[in-house]
């Protein structure tokens, strides 16, 4: 036991020298928390907004000013003609236009006022949120508009939203961000790690320790084990502190549930090293076949019941998939474990069948080191 916690010492020992190493390690978390939090967002901001307003009675005006005063719109130009608003768009000068129809105020309290939201959709998603933002804008000051007592025959929907009721975009990115870098460090870091020792030769040298094989590829993955645990806090504490996303469910399940994914990444950087023989190999490796995939076929960032079958069948092999899924339901649903056993069974599942595959192939690699280690000490013992 002391030889195996000597071993896990010298692995800590290693990562802590090397400082690029350590960046990405402890760096790369906080600079994508912060990154997908603040930067990459799917919220609406200083929308620039144009207006043709032919009537230019109160009604408009009160609408008008309200849009304004909103943090999603900023008016910043009138337009005189149907024209123009084509123009202001092929230009680039505007994103929306707001366009009233004559008599605005007059048709109101009939119920014939028109109001045309006209948006740039070469970017969809973007323009279908900026025109929801906008109609229940417009459809609130129109309401207020009218005297009291007095209904329209107009059918305007009550929206709930739950969980998210502002719509804060972290609260989508942070489970999917979770996955990615606990995915990325703990199984590239690790695949690196141990190919790094094969690539170096260093590895036949802790072959001849006292030692047990498997004990040193296990003594290599526990510092990432740890460091692993280390980001998992760090990120919930960035989340929670710095993003404003409560943990609503149970923060021990959500633990529980993390350790078990931060188990089948290293599970799986461990079966990467054992069929790539250079560092490059398994950092290809690692970033072709973990993060691509993991970033959009997870549910990351596109919802996976709007893929095609085959890609949703691809996505059924991903841990993150069921990682991403746990979260969002443990984190910001709030929902008991219970829920959540079906995507923690899949999990444990695919711990089971890398680790027994992984060990598997590293029996076969460690007993051909280690045969080629015994043949070289019978050489040079033979060798005058």
């Amino acid at each position: 036991m002391k030889q195996f916690i000597a071993f896990v010492r010298k692995e800590f020992f290693h990562i802590f020298r090397d400082r690029r190493t350590m960046l990405i390690l402890l760096g790369m978390p906080v600079v994508q928390i912060i990154l997908f939090g603040f930067a990459i967002t799917t919220e609406v901001k200083n929308v620039r907004v144009a207006i043709l307003d032919p009537s230019n009675d109160v009604v408009t005006r009160r609408i008008i000013d309200r849009l304004d005063a909103s943090e999603y719109f900023s008016v910043t130009t009138n337009l005189n003609t149907p024209d123009e608003v084509e123009k202001s768009f092929r230009r680039g000068d505007i994103d929306l236009a707001v366009i009233f129809s004559e008599q605005f105020a007059n048709h109101v309290y009939t119920g014939d006022a028109c109001v045309q939201l006209v948006a740039d959709a070469t970017d969809p998603n973007t323009a279908t949120t900026q025109t929801g933002y906008a109609a229940n804008i417009i459809s609130s000051a129109g309401r207020e508009m009218l005297p009291e007592g007095m209904q329209v025959s107009t059918i305007v929907p009550e929206v709930k939203l739950l969980y998210n009721p502002q719509m804060k975009s972290a609260y989508n990115f942070v489970p999917g961000v979770m996955g990615l870098i606990l995915m990325l460090i703990c199984a590239m870091m690790t695949s690196i790690s141990i190919v790094r020792e094969k690539e170096t030769g260093t590895m036949e040298i802790l072959l001849v320790s006292p030692v047990k094989p498997l004990f040193i590829i296990l003594a290599k993955a526990v510092p990432y084990f740890v460091l692993s645990f280390v980001n998992l806090t760090t990120i919930l504490l960035l989340s929670v502190y710095v993003l404003d996303v409560p943990v609503a469910g149970s923060l021990f399940w959500l633990i529980v549930v993390s350790l078990l994914f931060i188990f089948v990444s290293l599970a799986l950087g461990l079966l990467i090293s054992s069929v790539t023989r250079t560092q490059v190999a398994a950092m290809l490796a690692s970033g072709l076949i973990l993060m691509m995939p993991t970033m959009l076929l997870s549910g990351m960032i596109f919802p996976i019941e709007s893929m095609p079958l085959l890609l949703q069948g691809i996505s059924a092999v991903l841990p993150a998939r069921w990682y991403i899924q746990a979260v969002r339901k443990l984190m910001i649903e709030g929902v008991d474990i219970s829920l959540v056993l079906t995507e923690v069974s899949i999990l444990a599942v695919m711990a089971v069948a890398l680790i027994t595959i992984s060990f598997k192939k590293f029996k076969n690699r460690l007993e051909w080191w280690y045969d080629k280690v015994s043949d070289r000490k019978r050489i040079q013992a033979v060798a005058p």
